[in-house]
Parts: C-alpha cells; structure tokens; sequence
C-alpha cells in the first residue's frame, strides 16, 4: 500500500513545515539531498505514494534526482511535486519535461498544497489503476489470439493434409512448402520492401500456403493418382483445382479479409508464370500476386525433390537447375534472386524431414 510522502529539501525548516501538514494522512520520509533522496527512492518505491522535491539542493539538484527517475522509470509509478522558492519559466519547463506532476512555491499555502497534492495522488492511482487493467486486459487479447492462431493453424492443416490423404502423400509436402515460403519471404522483404509486407502479412501468407492446393479434392482419382503422363483432357481437368479451391473457399468465406485474399489468390495463381503462359488466368508479370509467386516457387521445388505417384525425386542441385533455367516455367528475376539466396537452406530442410515444429521455429 502507498502511504508514504518522501520531502526532500535541504531547509529542515521546509522539510518540517510539509511534514506538519501532512503527518496524519500519511508515513513521512524525509532527506536533505539529492543522494539522500536517491537511496530513499531505491529502498522504498513501492510504498511512496508522492514526492515533494526541492530544486537548489547541494550535490545533486532536484533536476538530477528527475533525471535519475526518469533513466529507472519511476516517473511512471512515483508522482513529483517540484517544490521551490525561486520563480523560473526554464526550470519549471525542465521540470515537466521530466515528468514533474506539479511546480509549488514556498511558502506553502496548507490548504492549498494539501489539495493539489491529494488531487494529483488520487489521478496518479487512477491512471496506474487503468494502465493495469489495460496491460492484463492487452494480455487476455494477446492469449487469446495465439490461442485462435493455434487454433486456425490446426484446422488449415488438417484439410490441407486431406488434400495430400487423397494424393497419397505424408503431408510432410504441406509443411515443407510453408517453410519454403517462410524463407523466401524472409529474404524478399529484406531485399525487395517495396512489397511492403508487414509481419502479419508474412504469417498470414506462411499459413495460406498450407491451402494452395486445396481444389485437389475435387480432383477425380483416376487422375489425380495417375501414375503415368496424364492426357490433354486430364491435364485440363487437372488444372481445374486452381478453380476449385477458390470455389471451396468461396463456400466458407466468412468475411473479406487479408487473409482469405492470400488464400483466394495463392490457390487461383500458384500455377500462373512470369510469362504469361501459366494458368487459370495466363497473368503475366507482377499482374501475379506475390505471394503467389513466392508460393509458386516453393512449390515446384518441393515437386521436383519429392518422389510422386508418376515421377521419382530430382537431386536437390538439378532442381535448382532447372528452377534457375525455366525448365519448370518462368518466374519473376526477383523470386529467382531470393531462391538463389535461399538454396542451401531449401537443400538442407530437403535431406531433413521437415516437421511442423521447424516451420514455426
């Protein structure tokens, strides 16, 4: 409980008058200097409930003793009453600067003082008082957005894992194109900011990756498992889940937000080129979202390493190659750069299997 005044004056007199005043309202703690007063602030902060504090003072000032309070942060708890005899607009100004509640000018005027200083502790303790009830109810907010995140993160990854049931896959593809993403996009922002992706972005893209080949469900399995060279007209139905994971999103879309849209657009463009000559759509250039493109990349590599129902697994350096070449369609001079940075660490997170528990490291 605060309910302790510390007055600190050089003058016993003054010290003397304050503590008159005041004596049957609160403890009194006294010092006639500003180191005095320092070790008196360490020893008994949390019982304090208001400084008074004199300006011309041997040794250190009372312009010091704020200076001090301000570098440990107790202006933020500890209330300061300035109390001096000599009218100035300069220090009055370095006073509030510091924080100061109050400048007071001797001699005290009993009543007056009294008021405002009561006045000044009951705003102090209603501000502390509203700044606690923020920061835990900052921090209920902040627990339950991790807990919805989790939660989110969960559900995305059991239907994306659906997606790979189906194309008998170990679902270790959903996760190891997430950290893919993750890596690009690190790289991304650092060399290319004139995307202008925030952090949230970033998360949100890293876990709409996860859905990119959501429209693989209404793929027949005829095709889908396919394990030799499809057709023309499979091919076309093929390409179909682009289409078809928009239309599945479309059934559940809530609400429009950043998020669905990074969904929505990593599921229709994943497959499109810098060219132009991809699909659904034939985009070309930065008309491809880039999240899209980022997506996109991670995608073919994990592809061109990974063994498949109709093709065995590329060695990590010739996937590269034919990455870097347009062997596998062309992507933006950008995405290349940052998948040139990014190499040995796809090299690397391709000879170990990837867990969930890595993307989010």
């Amino acid at each position: 409980m605060r309910d302790t005044l510390l007055i600190v004056d050089d003058v016993e007199i003054n010290r003397e008058m304050l503590k008159f005043i005041f004596e049957e309202q609160f403890e009194i703690l006294e010092a006639s200097d500003g180191d005095e007063a320092i070790a008196k602030i360490e020893e008994n902060s949390s019982r304090i409930a208001l400084i008074f504090l004199d300006v011309i003072m041997p040794g250190k000032s009372g312009l010091d003793v704020l200076g001090y309070m301000v570098e440990k942060k107790y202006m933020d708890r500890l209330p300061v009453i300035i109390i001096t005899g000599e009218a100035s607009a300069e220090m009055e100004e370095k006073a509030y600067e510091y924080g100061a509640s109050d400048v007071v000018y001797k001699p005290f005027e009993p009543k007056v003082i009294m008021r405002r200083t009561m006045n000044i502790i009951e705003l102090f303790s209603y501000k502390m008082s509203l700044e606690r009830k923020l920061e835990k109810r900052t921090r209920q907010l902040r627990e339950s957005r991790e807990k919805l995140k989790k939660n989110n993160e969960f559900l995305i990854n059991a239907l994306s894992s659906v997606v790979e049931f189906r194309s008998l896959e170990s679902g270790e593809h959903i996760h190891r194109v997430k950290y893919y993403t993750k890596v690009l996009l690190r790289y991304l922002l650092k060399f290319y900011p004139e995307y202008n992706l925030t952090d949230e972005d970033v998360e949100q893209i890293i876990s709409a990756s996860a859905l990119h080949d959501l429209g693989k469900i209404a793929i027949p399995d005829n095709i889908l498992l396919k394990p030799g060279k499809l057709t023309a007209e499979e091919f076309e139905e093929m390409k179909k889940h682009t289409t078809y994971g928009c239309e599945l999103l479309e059934k559940f879309k809530q609400e429009e937000n950043s998020f669905y849209h990074y969904c929505y657009d990593i599921c229709r463009y994943h497959h499109e080129k810098y060219d132009g000559k991809g699909y659904p759509d034939g985009l070309v250039g930065e008309e491809i979202p880039i999240w899209a493109q980022v997506v996109s990349i991670a995608d073919v590599y994990d592809a061109l390493v990974s063994k498949r129902v109709y093709k065995a697994a590329y060695e990590v350096n010739e996937a590269a190659r034919m990455i870097m070449d347009g062997e596998c369609g062309l992507f933006s001079p950008k995405i290349l750069d940052c998948f040139e940075l990014a190499k040995e660490e796809f090299f690397n997170a391709t000879q170990t299997k990837l867990s969930f528990a890595d993307v989010e490291s």
